[in-house]
């Protein structure tokens, strides 16, 4: 059984989603890890309920690369399959990538090329456009720039609010990151984890 990392800072409603698909056989994987970089995110409840080990490794004041080291052992050690960033605040660097290559996946909530970075929807809201989406990528050292792995478009209409557009777009990355696991997985390559 392929095995998952999934990093996250927040709410983890889309953990919640990768848990829900592994426990119905939708996703032929199991989470092996769930890693926060903030003490109180309620991923990590989501985590402990479902029987998944759940860690804090909080910044403490190391700097970026130093973080992204000791990240990488932490997670090195749950021979993940896949690393997924579930809503995971921390753009991750040469120093983690290099560990993983080609195996760390993002989930954003916005079209390739638009709004990367924070608040993605609320910018896309407010820009007054008639179409966002959210997209799964593989991740690069940029913000939201590497290879995309899948779209799935989510219409705003004129009615919206803030909160009901949001909600559309949650349920479409769990649709679209379930998606994106399913054909990541059905490729029975190894991944190639560098030790040390």
């Amino acid at each position: 059984m392929k095995r998952l990392v999934v990093l996250v800072s927040g709410n983890g409603s889309n953990l919640q989603a990768i848990l829900e698909a592994c426990r119905e056989g939708r996703l032929k994987a199991e989470v092996a890890l769930v890693v926060s970089n903030r003490p109180g995110a309620y991923a990590l409840e989501r985590a402990r309920a479902a029987g998944v080990e759940a860690l804090v490794l909080s910044r403490d004041g190391r700097s970026r690369r130093e973080y992204d080291a000791a990240l990488a052992e932490l997670v090195a050690a749950a021979r993940p399959d896949r690393v997924v960033l579930a809503g995971f605040l921390h753009i991750l660097s040469s120093v983690f990538l290099e560990r993983f290559p080609d195996q760390v996946l993002n989930l954003h909530p916005a079209l390739p090329g638009a709004f990367p970075g924070l608040n993605a929807i609320e910018r896309a809201f407010e820009a007054g456009l008639d179409q966002t989406g959210v997209m799964v990528h593989r991740v690069d050292e940029g913000v939201d720039t590497g290879p995309v792995l899948g779209v799935e478009q989510v219409s705003i209409h004129p009615e919206d609010s803030l909160e009901s557009l949001t909600e559309r777009i949650h349920q479409a990355e769990h649709r679209l990151l379930i998606r994106c696991l399913q054909e990541e997985l059905s490729d029975e390559t190894s991944p190639a984890v560098r030790l040390g």
